[in-house]
């Protein structure tokens, strides 16, 4: 088990939540969860489209550069897919990547970075129909951590695909201890299905198998809460913090993103300028 593999020798997670805590967590989840939080997220692109093709890579790309400003990651991610024709699966097939010019899409996120991506992706498109079917080629359902599981795999295309050059700018490289929350985050959009935000198209995974998309005010708001008490937003502590929100919602333990996400807020449903 997870928990036996990690927590054997760790002392940090509460023994108990009080119900209140519980209670806050449910009604934050379902203010958050709600259509008024999409035109201000990333989530809002793949939601765009209807094909799972286009979903899957606008998911993958939206996510790998959901750092920073919410309002900048928007407009980066709009320039985006603009780059694609708004087309990214046909963009994909068709190679067209390799006339992007030299060009910054975001933050440290360059045009040689997205053609490393989209190449491996391509590679990906020519061998599965789809990267769902990819996923559940690979087996990482029957794994315990099915997100990282999912990333070497990738990582492995991506090398191949670039003549075993890696980019860490990508998808990371560091599987031992990172956090993977991009990637976490881009599973809550393909997986859940509650039919609000998220979009459910995926059936390689369910909702119970996701781990939660940590980034420093999602942990800092479970210690304030006192659901965690590592100090590290890394690997460990996501596994920790998950298996503490299975304990009250075992289908559904990243439900609770929403409610991390928006406790500290001011206004979590209109509020572009939060950093995520």
């Amino acid at each position: 088990m997870v928990s036996a593999l990690f927590f054997s020798n760790n002392h940090s997670m509460p023994q108990h939540i009080p119900s209140d805590i519980w209670i806050l967590l449910d009604e934050e989840a379902k203010r958050i969860n709600s259509p008024a939080f999409i035109s201000n997220d990333p989530v809002q692109f793949p939601r765009r489209f209807s094909s799972l093709q286009d979903i899957e890579i606008t998911s993958l790309l939206a996510a790998t550069i959901a750092w920073g400003n919410r309002k900048m990651i928007c407009r980066n991610a709009e320039k985006m897919l603009g780059l694609m024709d708004f087309q990214p699966y046909n963009f994909v097939m068709d190679k067209a990547y390799e006339e992007i010019p030299d060009m910054n899409i975001h933050r440290t996120f360059f045009a040689h970075n997205l053609k490393h991506f989209l190449r491996g992706l391509q590679s990906i498109y020519s061998k599965y129909s789809s990267l769902n079917d990819f996923a559940a080629s690979k087996g990482i359902q029957h794994t315990e951590l099915p997100a990282w599981n999912l990333v070497q795999y990738i990582n492995e295309e991506l090398r191949s695909a670039n003549n075993g050059a890696e980019d860490c700018r990508c998808l990371p490289l560091n599987l031992k201890n990172t956090a993977l929350k991009r990637v976490n985050m881009a599973l809550r959009w393909l997986v859940r299905n509650d039919g609000i935000v998220d979009m459910g198209v995926w059936n390689a995974l369910k909702p119970a198998q996701l781990f939660i998309p940590l980034d420093v005010h999602v942990g800092n708001t479970a210690r304030s809460l006192e659901l965690i008490t590592r100090k590290a937003n890394d690997k460990r502590t996501t596994i920790e913090l998950t298996e503490i929100l299975r304990t009250h919602r075992p289908d559904d333990p990243v439900v609770y993103d929403y409610a991390l996400f928006g406790i500290g807020v001011h206004n979590p449903l209109d509020d572009s300028t939060q950093n995520i």
